[in-house]
C-alpha cells in the first residue's frame, strides 16, 4: 500500500474543460427531447404566475450580439421565475412586416411596383419565413428554454385578425381619423415614418438670412422695411405662406446702410454680429403682437404672406421671426390652421417638386438639389442677406439611413390628445427598472402629437377602411368582425384577392353608395401597430397567458418604439397598459463605445463565439454587465468572462470531487451538530441565498453573478477549501469533522448550482447529475430557501472577528515569506500574542486554529511579544521555521514525526488514523 491510499483524495468524472462548443447542445437537444419547457410549467401549474411579454425581434438576418443580450435577460428572468415557483410561460414572438423585407427583395432584383400585390406578398411571407427559422437556431443556441414551436409571428392570421379588432376599437371610440397634416416623410422609402423609426445624424447644412419686404406695415411698418428671417432649409422658402412672431418679444426696428430691418431684439448683437453689420442705428421698438397680420412680399414671386403670432417661435436662435410653409412643418402646420391658411405641399412621394410650385425651373427637382437653385434665386433677387454651412443633427430614415423631411400628406391619424391623461395615469401605476424609465416614458406622451398610423408600402397589415363612391370611409363594428373573421382564416393577403364586396358583410349597403360599389384603402398600418396590438393578439388570446404582462424587456429605444405603441394601443382599448413593469436596457457598444458596424470592423458575432467558446460564455458576460446604461463587448471582455468561467468550473469540480463520496442521505450533520467553522459557512452560505433571490426578484442579475463569484472565490477557495484539505484528505473516512464539512461542500454545490443554473444553465446541469438530488434536471428544482439560524448573527459576528484575526497572521506569513525565512505556510510556526479583544474571540471560538490558518505549530501566547514579533491590528504575530520533520502523510512539520515506531514517517495524528483505518500497514509497511 502507497501512502496515497490512505487519503480521502476526491474523485470525480466531472471535467475540468467544459468543451462548450460541443456539449452545449447535446444538453440542449436533451432538453427538447424531454420536453424540459412543458415540465417546468406542469410543475408549477396553480401556483402564482408571472407572464414576461416578449418583444419581436425583426425577421431578417442572424442575431447580434444585442439580440443575445436581449433573449437572455428573459431567459433569465423566466428560468428564475419558474424555479422560484411561478407559472411562467415564456412565448416568443417575431416582427415580421415592414420596409427591411422590401429592401431585401429589391436587393435580389424584385420590383413591387410591377408584380400583383398578393403575388408580391407572399415572397415577403417566404423571406420572412426563412429569417424565422434562422434566428430561431440561433436563439435556441444560446440555451433560451421557451415555447420554440410555437412562436407568435404578426403576419399569423389569428394575430392579424386581432390587431384588426384592435384597430376597430379604436376607431369606434373616435380615436382615428384621417387628416393632412406634416408628418415625417421618407422619400428613399416613398413612406410616413413613426417616430420611433427615425434616427439622428450629422449632416452640413446650409444656413440663409432671407429679407421679407413689408406689403401692409398697419400704418406700424413702412413698406421699405424688410422682416428677416434664418432658416436652414432654403428648399421651403418656394412654399413659404407666412411669417410668424412671437407676440411676447419685443422686435427692433434697425437701420443699416440706407435699409430698415426688423429682427428679434434679444437676436439683435447676435444676428448683427452674424451679418457683419458694423454700424446699425436702432430706430424703433415693437410688440410682437403688433406685428399681427400685417403681410410681406414673397422675396422671389408675386405672393404675398401673412405675418402671424404664435409662441413656439423662440430665442435660441434665428432672428425671432419664422418663415412659414404650412405643409413642411409641424409648427407651421398649427399656426398656418389657426389663421386658416391652407395646407401648401406641392412635393411628390420621392421629395420632387411639383407642378402646384410656383417657379417652373423647380419642378421635378428633389428638394435637397432645390436648396442651391434657391439660394441663386434669392440672392440675384437681393433678398439674400447671408449664406453660410453648418453641421447639426438631422433625422434620417432608420432603415435607409438617408434623410427625411417634414411633408404634409393625407394619412389616418390616432389621436393622442383624447386620451393622454389615461395613458400618463397608467404609466405611473407601473414599475420601471431602471427608474428613470417612468419620467422618460411619461415625457414623451406627454409631448407626443398624434400617431400617423398609415404607411404607403405593401408588406404590413392592411388598414381595414373601404370608401363609399363619395369617398367616405367606412369602419362599422359589423365590418370589421368580417375582416378579422376573413384574416383569421386567410391571412391579410385576402385583401388583395378579394374584392371589396367580398369582404364587406353579406347584404352590405351604405346611402353613400347608391350603386353598391365600393373600393378598399391601398395603405397599411404601421409596422408599430402591429407589434403594438400584441397584447391583445398574443397575451389576451393565446391560452396559458394572461393580460396585463408582468413585464415587458427590450432596449431603451424601445420608450419610443414598443413600450409606446402598445401603451397606446392597450389604454385605447382595455383602459390600461398591457405591462406592470418595465425593464429597460443599454445598447451593446464595443469597449471603446462605438457602436458595431461592420465597416469599423468592430463586429461580434454570437454565432463565432459560440463556435470558439460556448453560449455559457456569452451567458456570463450578460449576468456580468450593467445592462441600465449601454453595454460593452470585446473579445478581451469575452475572454475574461472565459476565465471567470473556469474558476467557476474548477470550484464545482473541487466540490464535486470532495463529496463524492458523500451521502446526503445518511452522511449530513444537522445545523446545529456542526462545527463552528461549518456553521460560519453555513450562515454565509445563506446569506449568499437570501442577496442572489432578492436580486433575482429586481432583475438584478449582476449581483447574482457578482456575489457568487466572490463567495466561490474568497469564502470558498481562498479559504474554507483551502484548508479543507487537511480535513477531507487526512481525517479518517466517517469522521465528524470531514462529514461536517463534507456537509457544508454539498449543501454550496447544490444551492449555487440552483442559484446559478438561470445564468449558466447548460454547466449547472452537467454539474447536477453528479449530484445526489431527486429531481432529474437542475431546472426542474426550485431555488434554494432562506433557513433561519437562531445563532446567525453570533456565529457571523465572532467569525468575521476571527477573520481579522487571521488578516495579520497572513500578513505576518507573507512578511516572513519575503525574508526567505518561510517558503509555504505550513513550514511555519506561528506564535499569536492577541490583545484582548482578539483573546476573547480566539477564547469563545471552538475551532482548531492551527489547521484553519494553514501553518504547522500554533501558540497562543498571554505573553508580552518580543521585539521580533510583527505587531499588526489585533496584536503582534511572530513566524518562526517550523521544528521538527515533515510527516510523509499530512506533509505538515511536526516534532512527533515517527512516534509510532511502526509507523516511522508519519505524525503521531496520521499514524493514529492509519493505525485504525489500515491495520494491515502495520505488518507490511508502506510502498513507497
Amino acid at each position: 500500500m502507497k501512502v496515497k491510499d490512505t487519503l480521502n483524495l476526491g474523485k470525480t468524472k466531472f471535467k475540468m474543460r467544459g468543451n462548450l462548443p460541443v456539449r452545449e447542445a447535446e444538453w440542449e437537444k436533451d432538453w427538447q427531447e424531454n420536453k424540459l419547457y412543458e415540465q417546468r410549467l406542469k410543475l408549477n401549474e396553480g401556483h402564482p404566475r408571472f407572464d414576461l411579454h416578449d418583444g419581436p425581434p425583426f425577421a431578417n438576418g442572424n442575431i447580434h450580439m444585442g439580440h443575445a443580450l436581449n433573449k437572455i435577460s428573459k431567459d433569465i428572468i423566466v428560468r428564475y421565475k419558474g424555479m422560484a415557483g411561478f407559472y411562467a410561460p415564456y412565448v416568443p414572438g417575431w416582427d415580421t412586416h415592414g420596409l427591411p423585407i422590401e429592401q431585401q427583395l429589391a436587393k435580389q432584383g424584385v420590383d413591387r411596383k410591377t408584380m400583383d400585390r398578393a403575388a408580391y406578398r407572399e415572397l415577403c411571407r417566404q423571406y420572412a419565413m426563412e429569417q424565422i427559422e434562422k434566428q430561431r437556431t440561433d436563439f435556441k443556441r444560446l440555451g433560451i428554454l421557451a415555447d420554440w414551436d410555437h412562436p407568435y409571428i404578426t403576419l399569423q392570421p389569428e394575430f392579424e385578425a386581432e390587431e384588426i379588432r384592435v384597430f376597430g376599437k379604436m376607431f369606434e371610440k373616435g380615436y382615428i381619423y384621417k387628416g393632412l397634416k406634416p408628418v415625417y416623410w421618407s422619400p428613399s422609402s416613398e413612406s410616413t415614418l413613426a417616430e420611433a423609426e427615425v434616427e439622428y445624424h450629422d449632416v452640413k447644412a446650409p444656413a440663409i438670412y432671407v429679407a421679407f419686404p413689408v406689403k401692409d406695415g398697419k400704418g406700424i411698418l413702412d413698406s421699405d422695411t424688410s422682416m428677416v428671417i434664418w432658416t436652414t432649409t432654403p428648399w421651403t422658402i418656394p412654399c413659404n405662406v407666412g411669417i410668424t412672431a412671437n407676440p411676447k418679444f419685443d422686435y427692433s426696428l434697425v437701420k443699416v446702410n440706407d435699409k430698415k430691418y426688423l429682427i428679434g431684439t434679444t437676436r439683435l448683437n447676435t444676428v448683427a454680429e452674424d451679418l457683419g453689420w458694423e454700424n446699425y442705428e436702432v430706430l424703433d421698438h415693437f410688440k410682437g403682437s403688433d406685428l399681427d397680420r400685417m403681410t410681406v412680399k414673397h422675396p422671389l414671386y408675386d405672393k404675398t404672406s401673412l405675418v402671424m403670432n404664435d409662441t413656439y417661435v423662440t430665442a435660441d436662435d434665428g432672428t425671432g421671426l419664422v418663415h412659414n410653409a404650412t405643409g413642411f412643418g409641424e409648427d407651421d402646420y398649427n399656426v398656418g390652421r389657426k389663421y386658416g391658411i391652407p395646407v401648401y405641399s406641392p412635393m411628390d412621394n420621392q421629395g420632387r417638386f411639383t407642378k402646384e410650385v410656383p417657379d417652373p425651373e423647380l419642378v421635378g427637382m428633389f428638394y435637397d438639389d432645390a436648396n442651391k437653385v434657391v439660394t441663386k434665386k434669392l440672392e440675384a433677387a437681393g433678398a439674400l442677406l447671408k449664406l453660410s454651412f453648418f453641421t447639426h443633427s438631422y433625422p434620417h430614415d432608420w432603415r435607409t439611413k438617408k434623410p427625411v423631411i417634414y411633408r404634409a400628406t393625407t394619412q389616418w391619424f390616432a389621436s393622442i390628445s383624447k386620451f393622454r391623461d389615461q395613458i400618463l395615469a397608467e404609466i405611473e401605476k407601473a414599475k420601471f427598472v431602471p427608474e428613470w424609465g417612468k419620467t422618460r416614458l411619461y415625457n414623451m406622451i406627454k409631448d407626443r402629437g398624434d400617431w400617423v398610423i398609415s404607411r404607403q408600402r405593401a408588406w404590413g397589415v392592411p388598414l381595414p377602411i373601404f370608401y363609399a363612391e363619395d369617398d367616405t370611409p367606412i369602419v362599422t363594428p359589423e365590418t370589421i368582425e368580417h375582416v378579422a373573421q376573413i384574416f383569421a382564416k386567410e391571412g391579410s393577403n385576402a385583401w388583395y384577392t378579394h374584392t371589396a364586396t367580398e369582404l364587406l358583410p353579406d347584404g352590405f349597403t351604405s346611402e353613400h353608395s347608391p350603386n353598391g360599389k365600393f373600393r378598399k384603402e391601398t395603405d397599411i398600418l404601421d409596422v408599430w401597430f402591429d407589434s403594438g396590438s400584441s397584447h391583445q393578439a398574443v397575451m389576451a388570446q393565446r391560452p396559458g397567458l394572461h393580460f396585463p404582462a408582468d413585464l415587458y424587456l427590450e432596449g431603451s429605444d424601445q420608450y419610443r418604439g414598443w413600450f409606446n405603441s402598445s401603451l397606446i394601443t392597450s389604454v385605447a382599448t382595455t383602459g390600461k397598459a398591457p405591462y406592470r413593469g418595465i425593464l429597460s436596457q443599454g445598447f451593446v457598444l464595443d469597449e471603446n463605445g462605438h457602436k458595431m458596424s461592420k465597416s469599423l470592423g468592430n463586429v461580434i458575432s454570437p454565432n463565432d463565439v459560440i463556435k470558439k467558446m460556448g453560449a455559457e460564455i456569452i451567458r456570463l458576460w450578460v449576468a456580468s454587465a450593467d445592462t441600465t446604461s449601454d453595454v460593452a463587448v470585446s473579445q478581451g471582455i469575452l475572454q475574461q468572462g472565459a476565465e471567470a468561467y473556469r474558476k467557476i468550473r474548477n470550484t464545482f469540480r473541487y466540490m464535486l470531487a470532495n463529496t463524492s463520496d458523500f451521502d446526503p442521505a445518511n452522511n449530513r450533520v444537522a445545523y446545529e451538530d456542526l462545527r463552528s467553522i461549518d456553521q460560519y459557512l453555513e450562515v454565509k452560505l445563506n446569506d449568499l441565498v437570501q442577496t442572489c433571490l432578492a436580486a433575482y426578484e429586481r432583475y438584478d442579475f449582476t449581483t447574482v453573478y457578482k456575489e457568487v463569484f466572490k463567495f466561490l472565490s474568497n469564502d470558498l477557495s481562498a479559504f474554507y477549501l483551502d484548508f479543507a484539505k487537511d480535513v477531507l484528505y487526512i481525517e479518517q473516512k466517517d469522521s465528524h469533522a470531514r462529514r461536517s464539512m463534507q456537509t457544508v461542500i454539498y449543501d454550496s454545490a447544490v444551492k449555487l448550482a440552483k442559484i446559478m443554473t438561470p445564468i449558466l444553465p447548460h454547466t449547472m446541469e452537467e454539474i447536477w447529475k453528479f449530484l445526489q438530488e431527486p429531481e432529474a434536471y437542475a431546472q426542474l428544482s426550485n431555488m434554494p430557501e432562506v433557513v433561519q439560524y437562531a445563532n446567525h448573527d453570533e456565529v457571523l459576528a465572532d467569525w468575521q472577528d476571527f477573520m481579522k484575526i487571521r488578516d495579520d497572521v497572513l500578513k505576518a506569513l507573507e512578511a516572513a515569506r519575503d525574508q526567505k525565512l518561510i517558503g509555504k505556510s505550513f513550514e511555519a510556526s506561528v506564535t499569536l500574542y492577541p490583545d484582548d479583544a482578539a483573546k476573547e474571540v480566539l477564547t469563545k471560538l471552538d475551532a482548531n486554529f492551527q489547521q484553519i490558518l494553514i501553518v504547522s505549530n500554533l501558540t497562543i501566547s498571554d505573553s508580552p511579544a518580543p521585539a521580533a514579533a510583527m505587531k499588526l491590528n489585533h496584536g503582534a504575530v511572530l513566524v518562526e521555521k517550523a521544528a521538527g520533520e515533515v510527516c510523509q502523510r499530512c506533509r505538515m512539520i511536526k516534532n512527533d514525526v515517527g512516534s509510532n515506531s511502526a509507523l516511522p514517517t508519519l505524525c503521531a495524528r496520521c499514524a493514529k488514523i492509519v493505525s485504525e483505518d489500515f491495520p494491515e500497514v502495520l505488518t507490511e509497511g508502506f510502498d513507497d
